[in-house]
C-alpha cells in the first residue's frame, strides 16, 4: 500500500494551511486532494462543527480517502467546484486551498507518461477517463496547433521547428511512446540542456491534455463567487504560467485588462493579498526536490 507521504509529499504544508486562517467551525475546500496531506492538516485544525470538501479527478487518489464525518471527497475536476459544492449544500465557504500541478504519485507511476525518466505510452491524463491524451496531441494535432502548444505552454522559442519535426516524423508511423517522442526530437535535445528542454516539452503537452490553464481560470473565477467575505484563498503553483495567472487574478480580479476605478479613482478589486510570496526553504527543497519551483500566494476576499 502506498502511504500518503509516498503518494504525494505535500509542499509548503504548514504555510499554505496557515494561510487559510482556519476557524474551527468553518467550511473549507482542498481542490487538489492527492495523497491527502493538506486535507489532513486542515482537518486537524477543525472542530466537530467544521467541514472539509476535497476534489480530485484522479481515480488513484480515492485510495487515500479520509474516514472522517467532517470530510467529503469528490472525484471530479475542480473546474466544477461551484456545481458540486452546491450539490452538497455548501453555497459559501471560508477558505480554499489549491496545490496545482502533477502529484508525486502521477510522476512516479511510469505508465502514466508524466515523467521524463521513464519510457511509457503517450498518456499524461490526470483524469484517466478523459478522451484527450498525449498520443492524440502528438499524432493528431496539425502543425499550427502543435506550435501553439509548445509556444504557449512550454515557452519554447523553437516551437515551429518542434511542431514541423513531429508532423514530418509521424507521416512514416505514429509516435506511440515517450521514448519515440524523444528520439524524434533528439536534435533539439543537446546533452547540456536536455532535461530542461524535455521538461518544457512534457509540460506543454501535459497542460494541453489536461486543459490546465482553462481549468485554473475557471477555478479562480468560481473561488471569488463562493468565498465568504474575509474568506481565504491559498494557492501553490509550480511554473510561471500558473503563477502569473494567480498573481494577476489576486491583484486585479481578472486575467487581462485593468479593473474599474471607483468614484475616487481607486481601483475596485475583490481580493487583498495576504503577506508576501512564500517559497520553500532550503531544508524543504532538500527533502523534496519537487518543492524547488513552488510559489505560494495567499489572498483574502474583501
Amino acid at each position: 500500500m502506498t502511504t500518503t507521504m509516498e503518494y504525494h509529499n505535500p509542499v509548503l504544508l504548514k504555510e499554505s494551511v496557515d494561510g487559510l486562517n482556519i476557524k474551527p467551525d468553518g467550511i473549507y475546500v482542498d481542490v487538489t486532494f492527492g495523497g491527502g496531506g493538506h486535507s489532513r492538516e486542515i482537518l486537524s485544525r477543525l472542530g466537530p462543527e467544521g467541514k472539509l470538501f476535497a476534489f480530485d479527478q484522479d481515480q488513484d487518489a480515492l485510495a487515500n480517502a479520509i474516514d472522517d464525518d467532517r470530510f467529503v471527497l469528490i472525484n471530479e475536476n475542480f473546474r466544477f467546484l461551484k456545481r458540486f459544492l452546491r450539490f452538497y449544500g455548501a453555497k459559501n465557504v471560508d477558505g480554499i486551498l489549491g496545490d496545482l500541478g502533477v502529484s508525486s504519485h502521477q510522476f512516479d507511476v511510469p505508465e502514466r507518461g508524466f515523467s521524463t525518466r521513464f519510457d511509457a505510452e503517450l498518456d499524461m491524463r490526470m483524469n484517466q477517463k478523459s478522451d484527450l491524451n498525449a498520443y492524440k496531441v502528438v499524432n493528431e494535432y496539425d502543425d499550427a496547433n502543435l506550435k501553439r502548444v509548445f509556444y504557449d505552454y512550454g515557452e519554447l522559442k523553437n516551437a515551429p521547428a518542434l511542431a514541423r519535426t513531429i508532423v514530418e516524423a509521424r507521416e512514416t508511423h505514429p509516435i506511440k511512446t515517450t521514448d519515440e517522442l524523444k528520439e524524434v526530437l533528439a536534435k533539439y535535445l543537446p546533452e547540456k540542456v536536455r532535461n530542461k528542454v524535455l521538461a518544457q516539452i512534457y509540460q506543454a503537452i501535459r497542460i494541453e491534455v489536461n486543459q490546465e490553464m482553462d481549468v485554473l481560470k475557471e477555478f479562480l473565477e468560481q473561488s471569488l463567487e463562493i468565498l465568504k467575505p474575509e474568506g481565504r484563498l491559498s494557492v501553490i503553483s509550480y511554473h510561471s504560467l500558473e503563477d502569473r495567472l494567480v498573481k494577476r487574478f489576486i491583484k486585479n480580479g481578472m486575467f487581462e485588462g485593468e479593473p474599474e476605478r471607483d468614484f475616487f479613482g481607486n481601483f475596485s478589486v475583490p481580493f487583498k493579498s495576504v503577506g508576501k510570496l512564500i517559497i520553500p526553504n532550503a531544508a524543504e527543497i532538500k527533502l523534496n526536490n519537487r518543492a524547488r519551483s513552488a510559489k505560494l500566494r495567499i489572498a483574502e476576499k474583501k
